[in-house]
Order: C-alpha cells, then sequence, then structure tokens
C-alpha cells in the first residue's frame, strides 16, 4: 500500500484504468534506464514557460554564508533565483541545498548554536536588516517541508485558516480565503464536501496539497519547497509537479530535490552544490545536456551522489 492509500478516500472519479495510466506516466517520467551505467535525463518539452508577465520578486544572494557551531556549512555562495521561475537546488546528501534554503526564509538561524551571514535581497529589501520583523519575512517567504506536517488536531478548514491565525492577518473573509487557498492548491474539489475532517485523514499527497494551500493563504511572494515529494508515491509526485508548474504563474519558487528527473521536468533554472559552495547554476537544459563543470557533469550523470 503506497503512502497515498492509507487512511486516504479515493479521488472522485478515478477509475482503476486511470489509475494505471497516471501509473504508467509517471514511471515514464522518471526517464531512467534500468542497468545504466550512466544516467540519462531528459529535459521535460512539456514544462510551461515563465508568465510573459512577472507578479512575483526575484531573490539575490551574495556572499551567503552558514555555520553550525564550528562547521562552515555554506561556504560563500552568490545566487539569484528569478521571479515567476522555478529554480531546482541539487546536489549530494550534506552539500548545503537545504541549509541555504533555509537561510532564505531565516529558519537556519532557529536552530541552536546556527548563524548565517550575507545579504539576501527580495527585490530591494535585505531580509537580513536587523530591523526587519521575522514573522513578516517568513509571512513574505513560504515554506513546505519533505513530510506532509498538517495540523493534527485541526479540520482541513481550520489547517488551512491557520496559516492566517498564526500570521496575525485580518481584515479578509476566512472562508472565502480558505476556498482560494485550496482551490490554488488543486484540493478543493477534493474536499469541498468534508472540509471539517481531519486535516490528517486525508492521503499523503493530499496532506501535503493541503500545506501548499496553507502556504498559501497568507498570499506570500516566494515559496521555499524542501523536497516536497520524496514521500510520496508516483502519482501524487506527478500532482505536486503539475501544481508547482501552476504556481509559478504567481510566486517565485525554489525547489530543494535529490531527484533530478524531477528537476528536470519542472524547473527553469537548476542549481547544482556540492561541499557548500554553488558549483554551478544555469538554465536546465544547459545543466543535463552541457554543464560548464565537469564535476556537475560527473553528478548529473551518476558518476557520484
Amino acid at each position: 500500500m503506497t503512502s497515498d492509500d492509507q487512511g486516504a478516500t479515493p479521488l472522485d472519479a478515478a477509475t482503476q484504468t486511470e489509475t494505471r495510466t497516471d501509473m504508467s506516466q509517471a514511471e515514464d517520467r522518471e526517464g531512467v534506464t534500468a542497468g545504466a551505467a550512466t544516467r540519462e535525463i531528459e529535459v521535460s518539452r512539456d514544462r510551461r514557460p515563465p508568465p510573459a508577465e512577472v507578479t512575483a520578486p526575484g531573490i539575490r544572494l551574495r556572499n551567503i554564508n552558514a555555520y553550525y557551531g564550528d562547521v562552515h556549512a555554506i561556504k560563500g555562495v552568490d545566487l539569484d533565483y528569478a521571479p515567476n521561475q522555478v529554480t531546482a537546488m541539487i546536489g549530494p546528501s550534506g552539500c548545503g541545498k537545504s541549509t541555504l534554503v533555509r537561510c532564505i526564509n531565516r529558519m537556519h538561524e532557529e536552530i541552536p548554536g546556527a548563524r548565517a551571514e550575507g545579504e539576501i535581497m527580495l527585490d530591494d529589501f535585505d531580509i537580513n536588516s536587523a530591523e526587519v520583523d521575522v514573522v513578516a519575512v517568513r509571512r513574505a517567504i513560504g515554506m513546505v517541508f519533505q513530510r506532509p506536517n498538517p495540523f493534527p488536531t485541526m479540520s482541513i478548514f481550520d489547517n488551512v485558516a491557520a496559516g492566517l491565525k498564526l500570521s496575525g492577518i485580518r481584515g479578509v473573509n476566512t472562508r472565502d480565503r480558505v476556498e482560494q487557498s485550496l482551490r490554488g492548491a488543486g484540493l478543493w474539489d477534493e474536499v469541498k464536501d468534508r472540509l471539517s475532517s481531519p486535516g490528517v485523514s486525508l492521503s499523503g499527497g493530499q496532506q501535503q496539497r493541503l500545506c501548499i494551500a496553507r502556504t498559501i493563504a497568507v498570499e506570500p511572494n516566494v515559496i521555499l519547497m524542501d523536497e516536497p515529494a520524496s514521500a510520496l508515491d508516483p502519482i501524487a509526485t506527478l500532482r505536486i509537479e503539475d501544481l508547482i508548474q501552476e504556481l509559478k504563474e504567481h510566486y517565485t519558487i525554489v525547489l530543494v530535490t535529490h531527484n533530478m528527473q524531477q528537476a528536470a521536468r519542472v524547473a527553469d533554472t537548476t542549481a547544482f552544490m556540492l561541499t557548500g559552495e554553488l558549483v554551478e547554476h544555469a538554465p536546465t537544459e544547459k545543466i543535463f545536456s552541457n554543464p560548464g563543470d565537469p564535476r556537475t557533469e560527473e553528478y548529473v550523470t551518476g558518476k557520484f551522489g
């Protein structure tokens, strides 16, 4: 039984034939030939281009250094995240990609003994300024984690509304915002008749979309996603990837992933990190077909990592 099956209510209008078709498509999209000595990764031709109109800010990192006590985890990273685009962060475990992303909304500093230095600009706004309200930063730069984390004692409705309450947002119609957010996360049609049911009663993939709805309820500018599909089955992963393509119409998205096929499918640009350093950042097609650094080529072809 998959993570999406446990405690799940079947999706409306799902048939066995459709499920087999979706599973086949999801598996086909993995793009890995069994027994091959190196990976052959094909960049998706179905990926949506960035929207013609920019509606979200970009992010500029300059000389970012991050530490865990005396351990220097991120080493002088300069990186630009383009507005309304998906930037994938790839690299082997422990390379620093998740640490870097957590610096962007100042979650890294919440770890005892951890600190970060450098300039992080949200358009022209320095989020590392001493005068900045950290709560406001995390409202503008939302985060979706590796495993779905709905509040276990709350209903589906209250899980989404909680984002508004925790952020201190007032003067909005909560019911309308919850519906808008659930629609934005591609979940409304599946839950509209059971909004009072516990959030944890949903399947794994639905719970992750519920967490995305909670994130977008506060209308952030940027969404950070730290391996959002790593705990999901192929069908649920496909839905999350399709949702990411829709979300970039309104948000700037940073996606941490160990799945290079996923990066090739959804990312407009891809950044490769190794031992705390940024090795290369380029359009996804270039990273997977003609990288500029031999270390990038060795990683994306499966020679290490």
